[in-house]
């Protein structure tokens, strides 16, 4: 009698398990979906951000609107010390391209020359943040943390593009 009183809790006891695990799942499962949508709105969020720039693209202007300025001196820039402890320094010639039909144009860029030492400053503070690996590695990520430095600077996206020449890293 003991056997059979003993089946009958322990079946007992597994329906009850079954009972609440349905419950569980009933009521867990729209709040796991509900989550689920939060988490794919979030990412699309942020898949937008990384896509979406704060400058004009370069791409979108046509060529005879682009001027470029090109810096008459080559620069020597000290590199930050990398990994290996020693002093690095890059020497380069750069430019900027700038759409002439942007207001910021009219109001900077035909006299750029002016303001050559300013251009110089922003590209020498930039670059001396990078390492040698880090510029030799991505030189587009340098290039592309000067034109925001220089749109951010100026107030206004006429510059769309910076542009390095004769560049050379020891």
């Amino acid at each position: 009698m003991k056997k059979n009183l003993m089946s009958v809790l322990i079946l007992a006891l597994v329906l009850v398990n079954l009972i609440l695990t349905g419950i569980l799942t009933i009521t867990i499962l729209p709040q796991t979906k509900k989550s689920n949508e939060l988490v794919n709105k979030v990412c699309s969020a942020i898949d937008l951000e990384l896509e979406s720039g704060d400058g004009t693209e370069s791409a979108s202007i046509p060529m005879d609107q682009v001027k470029t300025y090109k810096i008459e001196d080559a620069m020597t820039i000290n590199l930050k010390t990398g990994a290996d402890g020693q002093t690095h320094y890059v020497k380069l010639t750069a430019s900027i391209s700038m759409d002439s039909k942007n207001d910021g144009y009219k109001t900077y860029g035909e006299d750029m020359a002016d303001r050559e030492t300013i251009l110089k400053d922003t590209i020498n503070s930039v670059i001396n943040t990078y390492t040698m690996e880090e510029f030799n590695a991505d030189r587009q990520a340098v290039k592309d943390a000067i034109l925001a430095e220089l749109q951010k600077q100026f107030g206004s996206d006429f510059i769309i593009a910076v542009n390095f020449s004769e560049v050379t890293v020891v």
